[in-house]
C-alpha cells in the first residue's frame, strides 16, 4: 500500500498536467472557428486542423504515461535492489544477533509507518542493566535538583509527612550543599585542605561545612522503597532528560525512567559566558571559568595559586565578591587580581553611583585593580597569555579569566514538560502555590513566579531558594499556601563591609539614602556574632518585625557624600512608593524592611522611617 500510494503521489501531478492540456486545446479550437466542437462527429476527427490537434494530444498522453511506467519500473527496481543491499550489509556485521535483528525489523517497519504509526508506548522496553541498579523506579516525591531549593523542600515534605519517601535527582556528583560560602567565607580560611574538607570558618569564629547535612543524613537511592519509615535518597550524577508529564515519569540521562506521584523542578540555571570568550577558540575557554559549583571552587583556587594574574569581569555581586576575596589574599603568592566592568563602578546595577563608587575604592583598598567602563571587544591568546582587547583600544594581559556575567535559568525540560517559559523574565511561569502544572512545582532560581506587590519577578539568591523551596515542599504535601514572602540576599565585601537587600533594587529607580557613623559592630563579623551563623536568612522570622521600634535619640547631621558611608538605609522608589531597601552595614533589621514593602504605603519624609532601623544608635 506505501508504494502505490508513493506511485500515484509521482503520476497525479503528469495526469493533471495532460487533463489540462486536452482543454487548453478545445478552448483554442473555441476560438479559431467561432463555435462549440461537435464532439459527437467523428468523421471529422480524422481530418482538418481538429483532427490534428487531437492527435498531438493523443500522442502527448501516451509519451507522458510511457515515461511514467518506465519511472516507476526504475524507482521500484532501485528500492528492491537497495533493499538487499542493506540487508547484506546488516548481515556482514559483527555478530550482535540482538542488534541485527533490531537493525532488520527498523528497515521492514520504515515502509509501515506512514500507512500504520504505532504509539511510542508500544514499544518494547529496555531490560534494567547494572548501571540503573541503584534508580529505583518509582519515587513518591521527586525533587530534579540537588541545590538550596531542592533540600529545603526534601526537608518541608519530611515534616509533615514523616513516612515521605524523597528522591532528589541532582546532575552534579555532591550532596546538597549551600553555596553563598564559595565565592565568600571559603576565600578567607587559614586550612589548606579547604577544597578537600569544605569546612570554613564564619566570620564569628565559628567552623561549619558547606553541605547541609552529612551523608550519613540520606538514605541509598535503592533502598527508598524499602525502608519502613521513609526518607530522602540522592541520585547523584544523572540528569533528568525528559518528563512524561501524562504518564507522571522523567527520563534519565542514562536511559533509566522513574515514575512519580508529585515534582518538583529546582534545577537553578547555568552561568552565562561572554559571547567574545566563546568565539575565541579552545585555548581561551579552557583559561576561563564560569563560577557556579564546588567544582569550579576546587579548581579556581588551585589556579590562584599556580598563576600570576586572574582577571574578573563582571562588576556584580559575584565578581564584587570574588575579586575582595582573592584580593586580599593576592599579597603572599603575588598574585595581581583585575576586575572590569562596563558600568561605572562596582554594583553600579544595584546601588546608587555614589555609593558605588565607594565600594569601588573599598575593593581597591583590597589589592584589586579595578577598570570600570570596560566593553570587552575581543580575547585572544598570545604568547602563552590572554589578551583582552577593549572597545576604546585598551589592552588587558592575564593568564585566567573568570567570567561573572549572570546566570541563566535551566529550562529544558520545558519543551518535553509542556511546561509555560516567561518572555521576559526567564523561567518556569508558575501560580501563587509556585505550581507550573498539575503535581508540578518549581522553586528556586528557575521559578517565575507573580509578587502581589512588585508584580512578576525571578530571584536568584539564596533567601527565596529556602523559602520557595520549603512552601513548594508544603504544598507538594496538600498545604495550597500561597507564596507572599519578599525574600532578602546579602553581600559580604570581605568581614568588614556587607550589606543586605530586599526588593527591587535598581540604581535606575530614584533612592534616598539616610546615613550615620558606623560602630564596631556594624560589620558582616559582628552580625554573624549576633545571629551565629553568616548565612543570615536561615534565622529571619516575620514576628521579629514587631520587636524593633524607632530610637529616640536625635539623628545627627547627614553625612556628606565625601565622607565615610559607615551605614546607611537606602530607599529605592517606584511612583513615591518604597519597592526596594538596602541595609548597609545593617544587620537583622530586614523583618522591618519587609513589612515597609508589603504595606506599599507612600512616605512623605523617608527620614523618619530609617529611624525604625535604629541607624543612629551608638
Amino acid at each position: 500500500m506505501f508504494k502505490c500510494n508513493t506511485v500515484w503521489n509521482k503520476l497525479a501531478p503528469l495526469a493533471r498536467a495532460s487533463s489540462s492540456l486536452c482543454l487548453q486545446n478545445a478552448r483554442k479550437s473555441v476560438l479559431r472557428h467561432g463555435r462549440r466542437l461537435d464532439m459527437v462527429q467523428k468523421a471529422q476527427m480524422s481530418s482538418g486542423p481538429t483532427g490534428g490537434e487531437n492527435t498531438l494530444y493523443y500522442v502527448l498522453v501516451g509519451a507522458t504515461f510511457l515515461g511514467a511506467g518506465v519511472y516507476t519500473y526504475r524507482t521500484l527496481s532501485g528500492d528492491k535492489e537497495r533493499y538487499k543491499e542493506r540487508i547484506i550489509e546488516i548481515a556482514s556485521r559483527p555478530k550482535q544477533e540482538p542488534q541485527a535483528t533490531e537493525a532488520v525489523a527498523e528497515v521492514v517497519a520504515e515502509s509501515k509507518e506512514a500507512a500504520d504509526p504505532e504509539p511510542a508506548s508500544a514499544a518494547v522496553p529496555l531490560e534494567p542493566t547494572a548501571a540503573h541498579l541503584d534508580v529505583p523506579e518509582h519515587a513518591p516525591y521527586l525533587l530534579i535538583g540537588g541545590g538550596t531549593a531542592s533540600f529545603a523542600a526534601a526537608r518541608s515534605i519530611r515534616a509533615r509527612d514523616p513516612g515521605a519517601r524523597v528522591l532528589i535527582v541532582t546532575e552534579e556528583s555532591e550532596h546538597p550543599y549551600m553555596r553563598p560560602p564559595l565565592s565568600k567565607e571559603l576565600w578567607f580560611s587559614d586550612d589548606p585542605k579547604v577544597t578537600e574538607t569544605l569546612h570554613f570558618k564564619q566570620w564569628n569564629g565559628k567552623e561549619r561545612s558547606i553541605y547541609f547535612q552529612p551523608p550519613s543524613f540520606y538514605i541509598s537511592p535503592a533502598d527508598l522503597a524499602k525502608v519502613e519509615n521513609g526518607g530522602v535518597a540522592v541520585l547523584t550524577g544523572r540528569k533528568v532528560v525528559h518528563m512524561d508529564v501524562r504518564e507522571n515519569k522523567v527520563k534519565l540521562s542514562d536511559g533509566a525512567e522513574i515514575s512519580y506521584e508529585k515534582c518538583l523542578i529546582a534545577t537553578g540555571g547555568v552561568p552565562r559566558n561572554l559571547q567574545v570568550i566563546e568565539r575565541a577558540g579552545q585555548e581561551v575557554k579552557k583559561r576561563t571559568t564560569l563560577f557556579r559549583k564546588i567544582e569550579d571552587f576546587r579548581s579556581l583556587e588551585k589556579i590562584s595559586r599556580e598563576v600570576k594574574s586572574i582577571t574578573i569581569i563582571g562588576g556584580g555581586f559575584l565578581g564584587s565578591e570574588l575579586a575582595c576575596a582573592m584580593g586580599r589574599r593576592s599579597a603572599d603568592p603575588g598574585l595581581e587580581v583585575i576586575q572590569m566592568f562596563p558600568e561605572k563602578g562596582n554594583m553600579g546595577k544595584v546601588l546608587p553611583e555614589y555609593l558605588s563608587n565607594w565600594t569601588t575604592e573599598k575593593v581597591r583598598k583590597e589589592g584589586v585593580n579595578v577598570i570600570p567602563d570596560a566593553l570587552v571587544k575581543n580575547v585572544s591568546y598570545k604568547n602563552d597569555q590572554l589578551e583582552i582587547k577593549l572597545k576604546d583600544g585598551r589592552v588587558v594581559k592575564t593568564d585566567h579569566i573568570v567570567a561573572a556575567v549572570g546566570l541563566e535559568p535551566s529550562v529544558e525540560l520545558a519543551k518535553s514538560g509542556g511546561l509555560e517559559v516567561d518572555s521576559d523574565f526567564g523561567g518556569y511561569r508558575v501560580n501563587a502555590e509556585l505550581q507550573a502544572r498539575s503535581n508540578i512545582w518549581v522553586a528556586g532560581d528557575a521559578a517565575c513566579f507573580y509578587d502581589i506587590r512588585l508584580g512578576r519577578r525571578r530571584v536568584e539568591h539564596h533567601d527565596h531558594a529556602v523559602v520557595s523551596g520549603r512552601l513548594a515542599g508544603e504544598n507538594m504535601t496538600g498545604a495550597n499556601k500561597p507564596y507572599w514572602h519578599q525574600s532578602m540576599f546579602w553581600s559580604d565585601l570581605g568581614p568588614d563591609v556587607g550589606y543586605e537587600a530586599i526588593g527591587i533594587v535598581d540604581s535606575s529607580l530614584p533612592t534616598v539614602g539616610v546615613f550615620a557613623k558606623a560602630t564596631a559592630k556594624d560589620t558582616p563579623k559582628a552580625a554573624t556574632e549576633q545571629s551565629g551563623t553568616g548565612i543570615r536568612s536561615e534565622s529571619e522570622t516575620e514576628e521579629v518585625a514587631g520587636a524593633f521600634k524607632a530610637g529616640t535619640a536625635a539623628p545627627p547631621p547627614p553625612i556628606q557624600q565625601k565622607e565615610d558611608y559607615g551605614k546607611g538605609v537606602i530607599f529605592y522608589l517606584r511612583d513615591k512608593v518604597v519597592v526596594g531597601i538596602v541595609l548597609w552595614n545593617v544587620f537583622n533589621r530586614m523583618p522591618i524592611a519587609r513589612k515597609i514593602i508589603k504595606d506599599g504605603e507612600e512616605h512623605t519624609d523617608l527620614n523618619e522611617v530609617a529611624k525604625l532601623f535604629n541607624i543612629h544608635e551608638d
